[in-house]
């Protein structure tokens, strides 16, 4: 999934797209419209149905897209979610793809 489908698909409520930053770069720069922020370093216990933390955001059906800065930590959580039997995980890159993309930032 490109960053300009991952726009579309946000904008009508067909995927869940998830920030994987930590929280003082969300701070700073604001995240993508709708995102959910979730650091890489909670991901783990909020993805995984067993633990207490679980986020029902998780129990969406359709595809999740995550970002980062650049990349590299969205590819991380990619395969931590594969681990976690997650599927249609599309990894679309950092935040400045999204915006190069077309998508629209919200405050933290």
């Amino acid at each position: 999934m490109s960053p300009a489908e991952a726009v579309a698909a946000a904008n009508d409520n067909s995927l869940t797209l998830i920030d994987v930053r930590e929280q003082a770069e969300v701070a700073m720069t604001g995240k993508a419209k709708g995102a959910i922020h979730v650091p890489l370093s909670r991901l783990r216990d909020m993805a995984d149905p067993r633990h207490p933390d679980f986020d029902d955001a998780f129990r969406q059906t359709g595809p999740i897209a995550l970002y980062c800065a650049s990349g590299g930590r969205s590819q991380t959580a990619l395969g931590l979610l594969q681990q976690l039997g997650y599927g249609d995980l599309h990894n679309i890159g950092g935040l400045g793809h999204w915006v190069q993309a077309g998508g629209a930032i919200e405050p933290a």
